[in-house]
């Protein structure tokens, strides 16, 4: 049977021994329902390799739940979370009430690139490769979603998404990201963007003070805009956004919501500290403001141990979380999710059966099926390895075509590079002559709240193959040897007159 990693966070500086805080976080994952009576656990050697433990420790952890009665063990057979366990809490229980407001005008999306023209090799975006797309697969199981049997689905529909998605998708939230969620508090939604969209109308009145990233997705600016929001951006550094910067402003200003990208940011890939992430959380409890997580591209995590969601947390009850299925499937297959407190989730759908009652119940059958067959989990590890191959050979192509004139860390997942350019370079310059050169790139204005310049770049790196990668490093550089001697006559007639002047 094929499942889902389960994630666990365990901290090696702990006073508590490690054993001990695993045996703590699978009874917290019991209580809170992630683990349900019956679940099989992992067995202690895959735990031990998963966790980077030693396969001891899993062994303890799991004999102190077995002697509480959490556990359960068959010989030959496992260990399950033992049966006779008390009905699991809510879901997520929200900590204060969130009220509702008349619905603001419907987001208009942003408009699209161009069509991307033959040779060209396009970095400005980060988006899963359509060619590892396991297409044979998703049109068997639409060909089965819309045939005879299953053709009474079409006739039906339920504002929240098909049961069998929601169920699956459940199942892979608790299993991988420790998210207390059950298919009652879950959402299926045509797109990432347009779950942030019912999240904003649902949350935001027009005039409400909501925090944001300095750095950050657009299209998310634009819907908290359209619900009315106040925009305050918020800075970042390597870590992620400045929780302490986001005190400082509650000191003096009441905030409606904070929505934040702490896994990969959106655009420079930091990941936000445990640190942050729990003081994020107290601060929301504190002052009473909603977390709008972003959790666009979590699969793609390729070192260290995984970092699980600020809604993973103990007692966070004010976190909506999103997501996308976009970068596991395709650009074109955009399939969100939400997942919230109970009273929030109940508005979140009354607003979806008001505005898109239908959903697209044959697709979301289509990839429930994916799930249920284990294509998906085997296409996600997949191109988990592929993109994690293009990281390191695009980090490779950029130093050895560029040398200085870009410098970046090379993040620890995501599909993308964030870089910071030499100063002496006219980044916009820079993109425009990559243009004429046939490699899309963008310069940092495209996310910066100001739209100020910026000596920064967000390179894509998983659209393209290794060969295509190091074609569009070597593309950038020739770029930038021309401008760069367009600007050596400018510089050389500038420092002739300074020379005139001073001899006159």
């Amino acid at each position: 049977m094929r499942r889902w990693a389960l994630t666990i966070a365990l901290d090696p500086q702990h006073e508590l021994p490690l054993f001990l805080q695993l045996a703590g976080a699978i009874a917290e994952d019991i209580r809170r329902g992630r683990l349900k009576a019956g679940d099989a656990l992992p067995g202690s050697r895959e735990l031990a390799d998963l966790l980077g433990v030693n396969r001891n420790t899993v062994v303890a952890g799991y004999g102190e739940l077995v002697a509480e009665g959490l556990l359960s063990t068959r010989v030959g057979g496992g260990t399950f979370v033992a049966q006779a366990q008390a009905a699991p809490v809510a879901t997520i229980a929200p900590s204060s009430e969130f009220p509702t407001y008349a619905l603001a005008p419907p987001a208009h999306p942003p408009p699209h690139d161009a069509p991307l023209p033959a040779g060209v090799l396009m970095l400005s975006q980060s988006i899963a490769d359509v060619r590892l797309f396991p297409d044979r697969a998703l049109a068997r199981a639409f060909r089965r979603a819309i045939g005879s049997r299953s053709r009474s689905l079409l006739a039906r529909s339920d504002a929240r998404g098909h049961p069998r998605l929601r169920g699956e998708l459940a199942a892979m939230l608790a299993r991988s990201r420790a998210l207390a969620v059950t298919p009652d508090n879950l959402m299926i939604t045509r797109s990432i963007e347009q779950a942030i969209d019912l999240v904003a109308r649902t949350l935001i009145a027009p005039g409400d003070a909501v925090a944001v990233e300095a750095f950050g997705y657009p299209p998310a600016r634009s819907v908290l805009k359209l619900a009315g929001a106040r925009l305050l951006p918020i800075p970042l550094d390597d870590e992620g956004m400045d929780v302490a910067a986001l005190e400082a402003l509650l000191k003096h200003q009441r905030l409606r919501a904070v929505i934040v990208t702490p896994h990969h940011q959106f655009p420079t890939t930091a990941v936000m500290s445990r640190g942050r992430r729990e003081r994020l959380a107290e601060l929301s409890l504190q002052h009473g403001f909603a977390i709008i997580e972003d959790d666009y591209d979590h699969e793609f995590h390729y070192e260290g141990k995984p970092v699980l969601p600020i809604a993973a947390g103990h007692g966070r009850g004010n976190v909506i979380y999103v997501g996308s299925l976009a970068n596991l499937l395709a650009p074109g297959i955009g399939t969100g999710f939400v997942a919230a407190p109970p009273p929030v989730f109940e508005r979140l759908a009354g607003l979806r059966a008001a505005s898109d009652a239908r959903g697209d119940a044959a697709m979301e059958c289509a990839i429930a099926e994916l799930f249920e067959d284990g294509e998906l989990l085997r296409h996600v590890r997949r191109t988990r390895r592929i993109y994690q191959a293009r990281r390191d050979a695009f980090a490779a192509a950029l130093e050895r075509q560029l040398g200085g004139a870009l410098s970046f860390h090379i993040p620890e997942g995501g599909m993308a590079l964030w870089a910071r350019a030499d100063d002496g370079i006219d980044v916009p310059a820079w993109t425009a002559a990559g243009a004429r050169e046939g490699v899309w790139f963008k310069d940092a204005r495209a996310y910066d709240f100001f739209h100020r310049e910026q000596p920064f770049l967000r390179l894509g790196f998983s659209y393209h193959d290794e060969a295509e990668l190091n074609e569009a490093a070597a593309r950038m550089a020739r770029a930038l040897q021309q401008v760069r001697a367009k600007r050596r006559p400018i510089e050389t007639g500038q420092r002739a007159a300074t020379r005139a002047a001073r001899s006159a």
